[in-house]
């Protein structure tokens, strides 16, 4: 701490305050490109691959839907003709 005092009186505040807050910048800098942008990196692939995963569930969603609606449209198909034979047989 006397080490800082020093500084401060010989050098004045702002200037102290300039060296540490560069040495800070350069520390944060320095944390960002060897330790994040890697892993921002994998977690961007991960991403990706989520994505795709999502998009293909979307279109098989999609395609059981369609199929849903023809097994529907078929099975009224055949309630309205047998209402219409139990009609015919009456």
């Amino acid at each position: 701490m006397d080490n800082v005092a020093k500084l401060i009186s010989e050098f004045g505040f702002p200037v102290v305050m300039a060296v540490g807050m560069g040495y800070f910048i350069y520390y944060v800098w320095k944390f960002v490109v060897t330790e994040l942008n890697p892993k921002l990196g994998k977690m961007h692939m991960a991403l990706i691959k989520v994505i795709d995963q999502t998009r293909m569930l979307d279109q098989d969603m999609i395609r059981l839907q369609q199929k849903v609606n023809v097994v529907l449209t078929y099975k009224e198909g055949q309630d309205a003709e047998e209402k219409e034979e139990e009609k015919k047989k009456k």
